[in-house]
């Protein structure tokens, strides 16, 4: 009993302490409220704010972050945003953190419009005279260095880096293209260049090229969209430095979606009325957007292409392309560029006239934004690169467009000496050319499938996931592979595909003793061979072969 007492009266000495604790306690909390109440009404220092969040609605979004799970074209990518949903993503800029030693990915939030270092360089210092080719004196570890970067890029980047960002290239447009008059008023155009580890200088070139060739009130923005580039330099560095840029901004994508998501990603995120596609390592002439609007505005089902100049990789030279030239394809679904100079002999006016083309190929296209979308943009199956070209340009034939290739704008393209991507599906090409096939060609597909056997194996252990265009082909009305090759490319060769007799050779033919090639010509012949008939002459060997020779039967020679 006494023990039981005297804890009694342990615990009711205890109870004020306990409760002077307790008002401690509150006290505090009080305290600490009405402090805070007090600093958010104190006035405060004109300057950036500080929180992370805050709407600034006068401003342009330099930068913003996508999630493209779904590569249609309502809004594609733009609602996955989730853990931001209260603010719209045109109010934010957001910047990958470009540690390599993090395992998770970090993003920092900044404010567009907020203070900024000024110190950022916006262009090497030392450059070679604007518009020439280089070539570098280089000690054997220089050598080394450049032998690195052109396995990184494809291409001399050493080279690259000491020519200006702003070079003028020289003038190759025919001069009757300098007395043509275009309308007043055209459409303003979406320039979009899509880009993934591109180096540093051809991608600012390709920017600084397009913003100094292109009159302002015809220019509504330039589009970059960053197809998950892992190069630093593509990350922090290229944010600060687009943020200097007037009427440019950057899009990236959370993932790799490839050159037709990256570029239908681009196209969704555009306000002009044409959106232009170029790629990350393009040069511009003078005057290069005029005509190509011009072509659009009076019909907007066309899709227009300048003529693609090249430039060399290994000395930045540049090079002009001999017009006129279209875009076509063979039967292994294979692009490239025919030239066909004996037009323009034919008819002087061709110099200045657009001429139609069965495909354009990929490096820069225009065309008008609401036909892109209602055409079906870039395939979203399509995987990451190559033949995606051929998909659009043989889909806008059917559909109701058409191509053309237009003389008087021209733009130059950087050459790959090989392409320096590594893809983790080296079949991609062949599974990109069965969608082709098994979308648009019909029954023509098998003479694809006779000339690509990979192709021809994959499409046998697995189907291509083509419902959905299928789909689109039906709602559009589109025209069938037989008309394509009827009114569009009548020149393709249908070979009749005969066991063991028949075949057909592309490239050329080489008679042993003379090493003269075998090539075919017109009556009237060209340069300085002179025939009253055409027929088959033995001349010195082309660089760039243009013959493609087919045969239907093997005859025995008389006599045998």
């Amino acid at each position: 009993m006494r023990l039981w007492g005297r804890a009694a009266v342990i615990r009711r000495s205890l109870l004020p302490l306990w409760l002077l604790l307790l008002g401690l306690v509150l006290l505090t909390l009080a305290l600490s409220a009405l402090f805070n109440l007090d600093r958010d009404h104190t006035p405060q220092k004109p300057g950036p704010s500080r929180r992370p969040l805050q709407r600034i609605p006068t401003l342009p979004d330099p930068e913003v972050i996508l999630d493209p799970r779904d590569l249609t074209l309502e809004e594609l990518g733009v609602e996955d945003t989730a853990p931001l949903k209260s603010l719209k993503e045109d109010q934010l800029l957001f910047v990958q953190g470009t540690s390599s030693l993090q395992k998770k990915r970090t993003y920092k939030v900044l404010l567009p419009g907020s203070s900024k270092d000024n110190s950022v360089v916006l262009e090497p210092p030392t450059r070679t005279e604007t518009g020439k080719a280089g070539l570098l004196q280089l000690e054997s570890s220089g050598r080394d260095t450049e032998l690195v970067a052109a396995q990184t890029y494809g291409f001399d980047e050493m080279i690259s880096e000491t020519i200006s960002l702003h070079r003028r290239l020289p003038e190759a447009r025919h001069p009757g293209c300098l007395d043509v008059q275009y309308s007043e008023i055209l459409p303003l155009a979406s320039v979009i260049i899509c880009f993934h580890d591109e180096a540093w200088s051809t991608l600012l070139r390709t920017v600084h090229s397009v913003l100094d060739t292109v009159p302002k009130q015809y220019l509504q923005e330039v589009i970059l969209v960053d197809d998950l580039s892992q190069k630093a330099h593509l990350k922090t560095a290229l944010s600060e430095y687009v943020s200097h840029l007037d009427g440019a901004r950057l899009v990236r994508s959370t993932r790799r979606i490839g050159v037709g998501g990256c570029r239908t990603l681009g196209a969704s995120r555009a306000v002009g009325e044409v959106v232009v596609f170029m790629d990350s390592h393009c040069e511009c002439q003078d005057g290069w957007l005029e005509p190509l609007l011009e072509r659009i505005t009076q019909d907007r089902t066309r899709v227009v292409s300048p003529i693609i100049d090249m430039i060399d990789g290994n000395t930045f030279q540049y090079n002009a392309t001999q017009w006129p030239v279209r875009g076509v394809f063979d039967w292994k679904l294979d692009f490239h560029w025919e030239s066909n100079p004996e037009l323009q002999d034919q008819d002087p006016e061709v110099a200045v006239q657009p001429i139609q083309s069965p495909v354009l190929g990929g490096a820069v296209l225009a065309v008008d934004r609401h036909f892109f979308q209602s055409v079906g943009a870039y395939d979203p199956g399509m995987l990451l690169w190559g033949a995606e070209q051929i998909e659009l340009s043989i889909r806008v034939w059917l559909c109701g467009g058409s191509m053309e290739v237009v003389p008087c704008s021209r733009v130059a393209h950087l050459s790959y000496h090989y392409l320096p991507y590594r893809f983790p599906d080296q079949d991609l090409l062949q599974r990109n050319k069965i969608r082709i096939a098994d979308t648009w060609m019909d029954g023509y597909r098998k003479i694809y499938y006779r000339r690509d056997t990979l192709a021809h194996f994959i499409r046998q252990s697995e189907s291509p996931t083509i419902a959905e265009r299928l789909k689109l082909k039906r709602s559009l009305g589109c025209r069938n592979f037989h008309w394509f090759l009827t009114i569009v490319y009548p020149q393709l060769y249908i070979p009749q595909d005969r066991p063991a007799l028949s075949g057909e050779l592309s490239g050329q033919l080489v008679h042993q003793q003379s090493q003269l090639c075998l090539e075919a010509m017109k009556e009237g012949g060209e340069d300085n061979i002179n025939t009253s008939t055409g027929g088959l002459f033995l001349r010195q060997c082309a660089r760039h072969p243009r013959q493609q020779f087919h045969f239907e039967q093997l005859v025995a020679p008389k006599g045998a």
